[in-house]
């Protein structure tokens, strides 16, 4: 969960104080030739970019902004460290045995960041894959449009039997999980990097057949095309389905267009996908909470953020603005799953204090993550630390669902992912169930079953997710 308008001040200041007054570089130097030499470029490390240097500014941002500051060790030397990400896991350890910092915290790009969340721009082979730990089996749970797997004819349902760097190659999932787990599987779909190839062995409707795919460069549709807005009939009455796979900059029009074909509609029931959704700008999720407030009040509040008191002056309570495109729900059935956290989480705590158990959970249980990152970047370095540094609220102050929101919602129906069925489909298990909570039908809820919280999130199928995930992967789980 993303906060951008103060992610873009502290970024800017940041780059500013670390450039040390023109003190920045490209990342070379260029050592001029004796004269009719060939020239010999010679890089340099950039300066203020040492291992140790950049641990010591990690460490330093963690200790002005991290929302734990208690569970920070009084000194942690990095030497025992070999690299920043390490370091920054060992920060943090406590907050993350406590459960409140799931590896939330932590260094990426600046570059691959940014044109993440500005075009959802990404190299990959554009689908999303789940794993079904009990028959040992992948599947593509998603396939982004003008992505090569879709172009490849490679969609939802689709299991991968086999992969390989050519035919000769090619191993069976089965054998590379039981030789090596899911983190085999990840290893054998390659490096994600433009022109990446692999040929995988596919096995759906059409039958067993093998295809070669390349990684591209391709740009996230963050609303489907396909089905990611749609309106569905359900023996006579209209229903709004949107699905959002992640928050990002470009979903600004896509949801305001859904959300135009629902109120041209006369649409008052929805139902809102964000079964992987991971996350993204919290401006994007208030955009979408806008929508949905036709009937709020100015005074009526959609979240508050809340960083620790030493920096209370960055606190923030957001009022709903209702947009020209905004309805008026009279109930929301809100899809969701482990894959759903950060700033799906929450829209869907923000709707409690006011529809209360007219706003239910479908599905299964969700991540748990009621606090927010700020971007603070070292830019010679192209380094940017994402800290938790704020707690979000909604209007009644509750926000301490850290093992997700089955037992914050007021009402929810459990209900697997069939992804024998597209997404939006009313055959599907979970747009099934979301239908019958909107016409009052009885379900089963999630948490009566009496599980413990870790296994409510679970289901049938996975999100394979690597140790190290990419932005992309971070906040589009699954995504490959």
């Amino acid at each position: 969960m993303m906060r951008k308008s103060v992610a873009s001040v502290l970024s800017f200041a940041m780059v500013l104080s670390a450039c040390g007054g023109g003190g920045g570089g490209s990342g070379s130097v260029v050592t001029p030739p004796p004269t009719g030499a060939t020239p010999t470029p010679t890089p340099t490390a950039v300066a203020g970019c040492s291992l140790r240097e950049r641990q010591d500014w990690a460490a330093a941002q963690l200790n002005e902004w991290y929302l734990f500051p208690e569970t920070l060790p009084a000194s942690l030397s990095p030497a025992a460290y070999g690299n920043v990400d390490d370091y920054i896991d060992a920060l943090t350890a406590t907050a993350r045995a406590q459960g409140r910092d799931r590896y939330f915290t932590y260094l990426t790009s600046i570059a691959e960041e940014n044109a993440y969340y500005a075009s959802g721009s990404s190299a990959g082979y554009g689908f999303r894959l789940a794993y079904d730990s009990a028959g040992g089996r992948i599947f593509v749970a998603e396939a982004f449009e003008g992505a090569p797997a879709l172009n490849a004819g490679i969609d939802r349902g689709a299991q991968i039997v086999a992969i390989g760097t050519s035919t000769a190659t090619l191993r069976t999932v089965s054998s590379i999980l039981a030789s090596q787990g899911t983190a085999g599987v990840t290893e054998a779909l390659g490096p994600s990097a433009v022109g990446t190839t692999r040929v995988l062995r596919i096995s759906d409707a059409a039958g067993t057949r093998d295809l070669t795919v390349a990684m591209a460069d391709y740009a996230l549709t963050p609303v489907s095309s396909r089905y990611g807005a749609k309106v569905l009939d359900d023996g006579g009455r209209k229903v709004g389905y949107v699905n959002l796979r992640t928050f990002i900059s470009t979903a600004d029009p896509a949801l305001r267009a859904a959300f135009a074909q629902f109120k041209a509609a006369g649409i008052t029931q929805v139902i809102v996908d964000l079964r992987y959704n991971g996350g993204g700008l919290v401006s994007i999720a208030q955009l979408m909470g806008d929508l949905m407030g036709a009937n709020r009040a100015a005074t009526d509040v959609f979240d508050y953020m809340v960083f620790r008191p030493e920096k209370s002056a960055e606190n923030e309570t957001r009022f709903f603005q209702p947009k020209t495109e905004s309805i008026a729900p009279t109930r929301i059935a809100f899809i969701g799953t482990g894959g759903t956290a950060s700033a799906s989480e929450l829209v869907v705590n923000a709707f409690i204090p006011y529809l209360h158990a007219n706003a239910a959970l479908i599905g299964t249980n969700t991540y748990g993550k009621p606090v927010g990152q700020i971007a603070l970047d070292r830019a010679q370095c192209d380094d940017r630390l994402r800290v938790i540094a704020f707690a979000t609220q909604n209007a009644a102050h509750q926000g301490n669902y850290f093992n997700g929101l089955a037992s914050t919602v007021e009402a929810s129906c459990r209900a697997g992912d069939d992804i024998s069925y597209p997404l939006g489909d009313p055959r599907e298990a979970s747009t099934k169930a979301a239908l019958d909570f909107l016409a009052g039908r009885s379900c089963t809820s999630i948490a009566s079953s009496g599980q413990t919280t870790l296994a409510l999130r679970t289901s049938a199928n996975e999100l394979l997710t690597p140790e190290r995930p990419t932005t992309v992967q971070r906040e589009v789980p699954g995504a490959f």
